[in-house]
C-alpha cells in the first residue's frame, strides 16, 4: 500500500513498461465513430498513486476520478500496514482492537477465503513477508529454523472476531496481518457503490493490475488486454461489463539469490515464496474483493488445485499461465 522510495521507483518503471492488465489503449483508442448528427462521447482520464500502485480512472462523467480517489484514500488510511495510524497498523502493534465496519468486514471475508481455499489465501503471512525482506525491500533467504518459528504465527484461524462489538483479536503475540492481497478489491467495490449512488453508470477503474468495469463504454463492453507474464505481448482481450478482473503473478515483485528466483507471494503452508508452477493467474468475477482474493489463492495453489477452488465460485472464471 504506502511504500518506500525504492518501491516507488519500481512502480513508476513498471507503469512505463506495461501493467499485468493493460487497459489504456483499448479503453481510449477503440472508439466507435460517431453517428451522423451525434457528437462522440468525451472520456475523462486521470490517475493517482495510491495503495502502493497507480490507479487510473476513465469515464464519460468527469466527477468519477475525484470520487474514486477520495474513496481509495479512505480505504488506504484504514487498511495499510505502512501507515502508522491505520487500523491495521494499530492492530498489528496491539494484537486487539475495535475497528471500523469496513476493516471488520474485510478481515471476516479474508477468513472466509482462507477457509474456502484450504489455507492458501491467508492474511496472517505478514511476519513471513517481514522475514523474507519483502516489507522493507531488503531481501534475504532465511534459514529453515526461522521459517518454522515464524510459521507458528501464521493461520487465519488464529484471528478471533468479536461480532458484537467489531473487535479483532490475535491469538498469539507477534501475529500481524497484511491485506495487500485483498484491500484493492474492497476499495474497488466501495468505489463502484459510491459511483452508482451518484448516478454514474460508466467507468473503468484500473488499480495497477486489478480492474473494475462499471457499465459499458459507448454502448459496448469495456475491453481490457491481458499481458503475457514473460513477454511484452498481449495474450488476450476481455470484454467486461459490471465485472472485476484481477491478476496475480510472480513477475510483479521478486528477487534472485544464488541463481534462484523468489517471488513476493508467500505460501502460508511452507513459509517459502510460492513455486506452484504458474506464472500468473487472471480471475474475472462480479466483485473486486472476490477477484483479488481468488487470483492470489489460485496462484498459491497452482493450476490443478486452483481450478478445483474455482468450482466453489461459479461466477468466477480464470486464465492461468
Amino acid at each position: 500500500m504506502a511504500f518506500s522510495p525504492k518501491t516507488r521507483r519500481y512502480l513508476v518503471i513498471f507503469l512505463l513498461i506495461g501493467w499485468g492488465i493493460s487497459l489504456s489503449y483499448f479503453a481510449l483508442r477503440s472508439k466507435k465513430p460517431a453517428l451522423p448528427g451525434k457528437e462522440a462521447i468525451r472520456f475523462y482520464r486521470d490517475n493517482r498513486l495510491l495503495m502502493g500502485t497507480f490507479w487510473e480512472v476513465i469515464s464519460p462523467d468527469k466527477r468519477s476520478s475525484a470520487i474514486v480517489f477520495a474513496e481509495v484514500k479512505r480505504i488506504e488510511n484504514l487498511l495499510s500496514k505502512y501507515i502508522e495510524g491505520s487500523e491495521i497498523s494499530q492492530l498489528n502493534r496491539t494484537g486487539k482492537l475495535k475497528v471500523s465496519p469496513d476493516t471488520f468486514y474485510i478481515i471476516k471475508k479474508s477468513k472466509e477465503f482462507w477457509q474456502a481455499s484450504g489455507g492458501a489465501f491467508d492474511i496472517t503471512v505478514a511476519p513471513l513477508a517481514d522475514l523474507w525482506g519483502f516489507t522493507n525491500q531488503e531481501h534475504v533467504v532465511p534459514n529453515d529454523d526461522k521459517i518454522k518459528l515464524t510459521l507458528k504465527l501464521v493461520g487465519s484461524d488464529k484471528i478471533i472476531l468479536h461480532e458484537n462489538d467489531n473487535v479483532v483479536e490475535f491469538k498469539f503475540p507477534g501475529m500481524k496481518i497484511d491485506l495487500g492481497a485483498i484491500a484493492k478489491g474492497l476499495a474497488l467495490d466501495c468505489c463502484v457503490k459510491i459511483l452508482k449512488e451518484n448516478n454514474i453508470d460508466s467507468c473503468l477503474i484500473n488499480a495497477g493490475g486489478q480492474v473494475y468495469a462499471l457499465g459499458e463504454k459507448s454502448g459496448s463492453p469495456w475491453k481490457v488486454a491481458i499481458q503475457n507474464p514473460r513477454k511484452p505481448e498481449i495474450t488476450g482481450v476481455l470484454k467486461l461489463k459490471d465485472k472485476s478482473v484481477s491478476t496475480s503473478g510472480d513477475y510483479e515483485q521478486f528477487f534472485f539469490k544464488n541463481g534462484k528466483r523468489y517471488c513476493h507471494i508467500i505460501d502460508p503452508k511452507t513459509g517459502y515464496p510460492v513455486s506452484s508452477g504458474v506464472s500468473s493467474v487472471t480471475v474475472v468475477t462480479d466483485s473486486g474483493i472476490e477477484a483479488d482474493a481468488l487470483s492470489t489463492a489460485v496462484f498459491v495453489l497452482g493450476k490443478k488445485s486452483g481450478e478445483e477452488l474455482l468450482k466453489k465460485f461459479p461466477r468466477a472464471t480464470a486464465k492461468i499461465f
